[in-house]
């Protein structure tokens, strides 16, 4: 009698426990149920405006070179000329630095593009110069000079580091500028990258007007503001008389029923009183009284200064407005400017305005480029590209799937669901994150589908084993499932570790199989591990069976 209630307590207490545990575990069941559909629902979302963006136009899968065309650009960046500036800078600089401290019998000259040679006469003008020289140019290296203490003659020239910097920054820089420019120009997933010490390498999907692109890329952009030197007529200083500190540039103008051009020579005088370093912006618009376009510039607070001072002392000068060693305009000045806005005219269509405005905006390149190679890739090869790539995809996979459905039987058939459900999660990640698919990145797919079906066999051949050993179809499938989720993640996160290292130091091609690579292991562990589970726990918990079909 005293054993009875005792025996009842226990049994109260394990069904007890045993709801308990039901309940924990539809509740788990639940949660992992919304993730899955949560997740599900989300990669449909975003695979949609790829293939219908007319009823989402959101992100889509953006195409690279080798699949929708484009264009391929090796630039080379002539580094030498970017010294050549550096050291014409010096110059400009050195004599204004004379001019303002008043020393006499001072000569500076430019026997060559990289150096400067100072001829001073008298103690007091050298102990001057030197001055100036300690404080002021103090990058310049002195690599002569004369003993002789009343005439002081000096070549000059940048350190051998210094060039080598400067050198290094232009190739900075120009990659920089050329990033800026394309991306106002709108292309989709640019590839611009540096290629050796002096190269950048451009890759333009979708690029259809492959002339404008490459006349955008390439303009140098430097904006100048000189004077047009009155003193002598044009026509003389081209018959060979141009005067020292002054230099012969051309304005050249289009008919636009004829297409002909025109030059006309323009005598300015060498010294730049403004350059394009200081604008803020530049856009485009229409003349209301020609109805022309024509390209607005707005300067920054130091340059407006400078605007206004530089029209304030030359009223009744012309100012010559020069872009890339060309003459745009050369209007008068008639009073001084203040605001720091200026305008470019020239006759310009709206998109060689457009295009100015950009080169303008994105800054000018520190020294010219040159086009080492040239190719366009037609869409009609990426569709070929797609087309194969795709068809081997579907061979590959319709292998596999028909394999996996034999072998396994209808947890072949999940397994096979679980490979259309990666490939569709790939597609989203690439959507989701802007991603760019290329050839390679076919390929990484369909690597990934192979390592998504090694994930399911692992996990099914622990199953059949633990079913050999005598367990229970749920004691089998938590004995499976619990031990080989740790090999598939050992498996996995190395994969990922070298598709990180693939797309960290790789080139274009690399890192698109490495993207589609890491979306689909990723994609690959969710569908075996969570998907997986959840499908063998509901067809556990509502039906009482007795086998598996595996």
């Amino acid at each position: 009698m005293l054993g009875m209630p005792a025996a009842c307590d226990a049994a109260g207490s394990l069904n007890f426990v045993e709801g308990t545990r039901r309940e924990d575990d539809v509740k788990r069941f639940s949660v992992r149920l919304v993730i899955v559909l949560a997740v599900i629902a989300a990669a449909i979302l975003y695979c949609i405006p790829t293939f219908r963006p007319e009823i989402w136009p959101h992100n889509k899968i953006n195409l690279g070179l080798d699949l929708q065309g484009g264009m391929h650009l090796v630039l080379a960046v002539d580094t030498a000329k970017a010294v050549e500036s550096a050291v014409e800078r010096s110059y400009q600089d050195l004599r204004e630095l004379v001019r303002k401290n008043q020393i006499q019998a001072v000569s500076p000259e430019r026997p060559s593009p990289t150096r400067i040679l100072v001829r001073v006469q008298g103690r007091e003008n050298i102990e001057k110069f030197k001055g100036i020289l300690e404080k002021e140019l103090r990058e310049l290296k002195i690599s002569a000079q004369t003993p002789d203490p009343d005439t002081y003659v000096a070549t000059m020239e940048l350190p051998g580091a210094e060039a080598d910097q400067i050198k290094k920054l232009a190739v900075d820089q120009a990659l920089e500028t050329i990033r800026n420019r394309v991306d106002q120009f709108g292309v989709s997933e640019p590839d611009i990258r540096r290629q050796g010490d002096d190269r950048i390498l451009i890759q333009l999907p979708g690029i259809q007007d492959t002339q404008r692109a490459k006349d955008l890329i390439g303009r140098t952009a430097l904006l100048e503001f000189k004077l047009v030197d009155e003193s002598r007529d044009v026509n003389t200083a081209l018959q060979g008389s141009v005067p020292p500190g002054s230099e012969v540039l051309y304005k050249v103008d289009e008919d636009a029923a004829t297409k002909r051009t025109s030059r006309t020579p323009f005598l300015l005088k060498k010294t730049t009183l403004l350059t394009g370093a200081s604008l803020t912006d530049a856009r485009v618009q229409i003349d209301s009284q020609y109805g022309e376009p024509y390209v607005s510039i707005e300067f920054d607070r130091k340059g407006a200064r400078a605007f206004e001072r530089i029209t304030g002392e030359n009223v009744g000068k012309r100012l010559a407005i020069v872009l890339d060693n060309k003459v745009y305009s050369a209007p008068t000045i008639q009073e001084k400017i203040g605001g720091g806005k200026a305008r470019i005219t020239g006759r310009f269509t709206m998109e060689e305005a457009r295009d100015l405005a950009i080169a303008l905006r994105a800054g000018a390149l520190p020294a010219p480029v040159t086009v080492l190679e040239e190719r366009t890739v037609g869409p009609s090869l990426g569709y070929d590209s797609i087309r194969q790539g795709m068809f081997a995809m579907a061979v590959g996979g319709a292998l596999l799937l028909l394999f996996m459905a034999l072998y396994y039987k209808l947890s072949g058939l999940l397994a096979d669901f679980e490979v259309l459900l990666n490939i569709v999660l790939t597609a989203a990640g690439l959507a989701a994150f802007g991603a760019t698919l290329t050839l390679p990145g076919i390929a990484g797919t369909i690597l990934s589908v192979g390592m998504a079906l090694d994930n399911n066999i692992l996990i099914y051949e622990r199953i059949r084993e633990e079913l050999r050993l005598g367990k229970t179809p749920r004691g089998a499938v938590d004995s499976g499932f619990d031990r080989a989720t740790l090999t598939i993640l050992d498996a996995n996160v190395t994969t990922l570790i070298a598709a990180a290292v693939l797309y960290q130091f790789g080139t274009g091609p690399v890192r698109g199989f490495a993207v589609t690579l890491s979306l689909g292991v990723v994609a690959s562990i969710f569908t075996a591990v969570v998907v997986s589970r959840l499908v063998f726990d509901y067809i556990l918990n509502t039906q009482k069976v007795k086998t598996i079909s595996i």
